[in-house]
């Protein structure tokens, strides 16, 4: 032992090096001794494992990583065609990570036969579910030992948080496995990559990937002929008792019925012929059934169904919730194209019906087109080439993302220690970004908190606003905030007074001055003059009440709202959000779904993009106005604004009205609805967008979009999205919901993300694509009970 902790010694010394240890050459196996799915999996035939760091101290991780043969991976993407590109982008299928801690149980054994192993729980799996990785016959036992050793350090060094030098060898046994036998791999099966496997009978079985979104044909375990294909190897969705009464049935369509599982991340066969209803039940009700051998399923049809059609695939994907909050991931599966449009149009016609409490008759054949279109899975047509910059693996070491910091706003807080809840009980809840200098400003009920934005990418508190009151003294919590002329002033709302605002000096940090902008009107939103108003020294801005737009102008005598540039409807349009571009052209979003294009203030929207019916809680325009980014609770709108025929071709949408028979190309970004179900399985809560944006600068194009729901940060490429990819969207967890994000300013590498109690700069590369694992968040800290953070522990605070 003391040799080798010696040869440990050496290895761990030299922190330049990612890897600690490795082992070249070995398989991988995933071996369920209790299972019904098998009892041994081949996932990787040739493979290489090792010990790596982190970036974060004392966290260590197992890393499996495929090896592909010469000419393997050639011949494969041959086989696949195109889309195994795509896959193997999408799929965690060539490498495989894991936290290493003692949850794991690590061990090794040396058999009699020599096979060299190790081994450790799938924690994702079920009871008595291993991964084992068999080492090549040419690895020395030395390497085994001396890897098991390591291992039990870095569990070590994660436990008690302090360097494995200091462990005596009774410490590092706590961390070996009770249970030292391992399983024999044994005889197995291999995991499929390309085409639908064919089993001894010669019948052909499908599975669909969860790794493609729009269920590409992949392969799965053989079945007997004359058998079911698949059956649950885990609790479904409960069984549907009784379904309301229908008055009218919109749709029926035949089809094979498939459930996603979890454990296995594919969609299972459960009924090869079923038949799908979608009914009307009155008072703009809407039902979907699903009947076959079983009653299968019932649900309301409402957004949260997340319904994605893919016509390459005659294939229709969606989500069921049971009433405890337990989100399914169904998929349907036609035999023709004409039977999958039918059951399209009825079901897309009680979701419009629904949200719009009006027949689905009633509105214009373009409109019903462009409703459709927006949840087909289709590739931007005349999509611009984005150049999107090939990005190094990402290095946590570069980034302290996770650290907290400075999360208590108070100004006296004692030299040891820092309180990381207010005792009030505000949390983060607005983030705004400066422009013009590197600063952020997190608004925490009656405070703001400044950032500063360091050169090496890391925020830096600098100062606390610690108390947010009017002139006359009367504390209030902002309810809005936008940085203002050259963010020297911050725009304040305070929803007891809706027909004022407040601007606040922020060099002085108070509030000088309360502008009434109207006796009658109350301003619901306001924005900037233009996209990048706040670097000038600009001082009218936007302001919009439920249903007008006006200019405000604080220089005025009197009331603020500048008459001559204001657009009233007499109906209640019931705006939501708006955003402004570079030229100062308008987009004003509403709760009921529509989005209205303004060249100026003052006259009528140039354009009206029909609303698909969800209240829009966010939108964003493109600096030279193409691209209109909408964003609703459980999904995002890109629009491209841009003209592509006719007289005005080449034209915005905010410049010349579309023609009756022409609107926008419609874009919808959603979540799978198997990642939809694994996120609600791990989080408990629907899906609930913050507004999603672009990043900005004057001198960069938009490349990218981030928004969040619960805890998890999500960030679409746009080069991907337009270009049709299966994997447009990367992920981050994070131990708790999140507040508000944004792009710092002038670039796409780097996130500001609000947590209730942290706040945190984050670089684009910590993203990682959404598996099962990155979903759960394996590395997520304890949280702590007390609520205090040691000095040492809070990275570039100011105490």
């Amino acid at each position: 032992m003391f040799m080798l902790r010696n040869v440990s010694k050496y290895l761990f010394g030299d922190s330049s090096k990612e890897s600690i240890i490795d082992v070249p050459q070995g398989q991988l196996f995933l071996v369920r001794p209790l299972s019904v799915k098998g009892y041994s999996e081949l996932i990787f035939k040739d493979s290489t494992t090792s010990i790596r760091r982190t970036g974060q101290q004392y966290q260590y991780q197992l890393n499996v990583q495929r090896v592909y043969e010469e000419g393997e991976e050639e011949l494969l993407a041959e086989e696949q065609g195109e889309d195994a590109e795509i896959e193997a982008l999408t799929a965690d299928r060539d490498e495989k990570t894991f936290l290493l801690d003692e949850e794991l149980q690590f061990r090794t054994e040396i058999r009699d036969t020599g096979e060299k192993v190790f081994a450790w729980r799938d924690l994702s799996g079920d009871e008595g579910d291993l991964w084992e990785f068999v080492c090549d016959h040419s690895t020395p036992a030395s390497t085994v030992e001396t890897f098991e050793l390591i291992a039990l350090q870095c569990q070590f060094e994660r436990k008690y948080r302090k360097p494995h030098e200091q462990a005596t060898n009774g410490e590092l046994e706590e961390f070996r496995a009770s249970e030292s036998t391992i399983p024999d791999a044994g005889s197995v099966i291999t995991t499929p990559l390309a085409s639908p496997s064919i089993d001894r009978d010669g019948s052909k079985v499908l599975a669909w990937s969860a790794h493609d979104n729009m269920a590409r044909k992949t392969a799965v375990t053989a079945t007997p002929k004359g058998k079911e294909a698949v059956a649950l190897a885990a609790p479904g969705p409960s069984a549907v008792i009784v379904h309301p009464e229908a008055r009218e049935t919109l749709a029926e369509s035949a089809a094979e019925l498939w459930l996603f599982n979890l454990e296995s991340g594919e969609f299972l066969l459960q009924d090869a012929g079923v038949t799908a209803l979608v009914t009307d039940l009155g008072n703009w009700k809407y039902w979907l059934q699903i009947k076959g051998k079983n009653d299968w399923l019932g649900q309301a049809i409402i957004p949260d169904i997340n319904p994605v059609f893919n016509f390459e695939y005659k294939s229709f994907i969606f989500n069921q919730y049971d009433e405890d909050g337990s989100a399914y991931s169904w998929l349907l599966k036609f035999k023709e194209t004409e039977i999958m449009e039918m059951f399209q149009e009825g079901l897309m016609q009680a979701l419009w019906e629904h949200l719009h409490e009006m027949k689905w008759g009633k509105a214009t054949k373009t409109d019903q087109d462009y409703v459709l279109d927006a949840f087909n899975d289709l590739t931007m047509e005349d999509a611009p080439t984005i150049e999107e910059e090939d990005e190094d693996e990402y290095d946590e070491s570069e980034d302290d993302s996770t650290a907290q910091q400075s999360e208590h706003y108070d100004s006296d807080e004692s030299e040891d220690d820092v309180e990381v809840r207010d005792k009030d009980g505000n949390v983060n809840s607005q983030l705004a970004v400066g422009y013009k200098h590197d600063r952020s400003f997190v608004v925490r009920g009656s405070k703001i908190g400044v950032f500063k934005h360091t050169p090496d990418n890391h925020l830096q508190f600098t100062t606390n606003i610690s108390k947010v009151a009017t002139p006359k003294g009367k504390l209030f919590s902002p309810t809005k905030v936008m940085l203002h002329q050259e963010d020297q002033n911050m725009i304040l709302q305070n929803a007891d007074n809706p027909n004022s605002l407040y601007k606040m000096d922020l060099e002085y940090g108070k509030v000088v001055d309360e502008w009434k902008v109207h006796d009658d009107i109350p301003v619901k939103i306001f924005a900037p003059e233009s996209k990048f108003a706040q670097m000038s020294g600009e001082q009218t801005f936007l302001g919009l009440s439920n249903n007008a737009l006006f200019r405000v102008d604080p220089r005025l005598a009197g009331n603020k709202l500048v008459e001559s540039e204001k657009q009233g409807y007499a109906s209640n349009v019931d705006f939501s959000a708006a955003a402004t571009t570079k030229q100062g052209y308008v987009a004003a979003a509403s709760n009921k779904g529509s989005i209205r294009l303004f060249d100026r203030l003052g006259i009528r929207a140039k354009t009206e993009i029909p609303a698909l019916g969800d209240p829009i809680i966010g939108v964003d325009v493109s600096a030279d106005g193409r691209w209109i980014l909408a964003t609703t609770r459980t999904y995002l709108l890109l629009i491209d604004a841009e003209q592509k025929s006719g007289k005005n071709e080449g034209k915005l949408g905010f410049e010349k009205s579309f023609a009756k028979d022409s609107k926008p190309q419609p874009k919808r970004l959603a979540l799978t609805p198997s990642h939809v179900a694994q996120f609600q399985h791990e989080t408990k809560v629907p899906i609930s967008f913050t507004p999603a944006h672009f990043n900005a600068g004057v001198d960069s194009d938009e490349t990218t979009i981030i928004t969040a729901t619960g805890p998890f940060i999500i960030s679409w490429s746009l080069k991907k999205v337009m270009a049709g990819r299966k994997d447009p969207y990367s992920i981050k967890r994070y131990s708790e919901e999140v507040k508000a994000d944004n792009f710092k300013y002038g670039s796409d590498k780097n996130l500001i993300v609000a947590l209730p109690n942290e706040v945190n700069m984050v670089a684009k590369r910590a993203l990682q694509r959404p598996t099962r694992e990155s979903i759960a968040g394996p590395g997520l800290r304890t949280p702590r009970k007390s609520g205090r953070l040691g000095r040492n522990e809070v990275v570039d605070s100011p105490y």
